[in-house]
């Protein structure tokens, strides 16, 4: 069977799903981080995480105040790289 040749369209598709996909697994990685690093906050430094910060434990306040602009400020970001990740390699493309 013969390999037909790629298109330039197709190229730039390429390349922008690897970058994306990049881009993904690194968002992916820094979550899973955050995730474990919590439960991991609490067992080694209970002290600090107990410590009241507000009216909340700084267990609490990370957990329930601000896990969610950080999730929110990281989706943010993703949306924004990969937009840009797009218009760079659109750009590229037209040249």
């Amino acid at each position: 069977m013969r390999k037909v040749a790629e298109t330039d369209d197709e190229i730039v598709l390429r390349r922008v799903m690897q970058r994306q996909s990049s881009l993904s697994l690194k968002v992916a990685v820094l979550f899973v981080l955050i995730l474990v690093g919590l439960p991991l906050l609490n067992q080694n430094f209970p002290e600090i995480m107990l410590a009241k910060v507000g009216g909340f434990t700084v267990s609490w306040l990370l957990l329930g105040i601000a896990f969610y602009p950080i999730t929110w400020a990281m989706s943010f970001l993703f949306v924004q790289r990969s937009n840009a990740i797009e218009a760079e390699l659109a750009a590229e493309a037209e040249r």
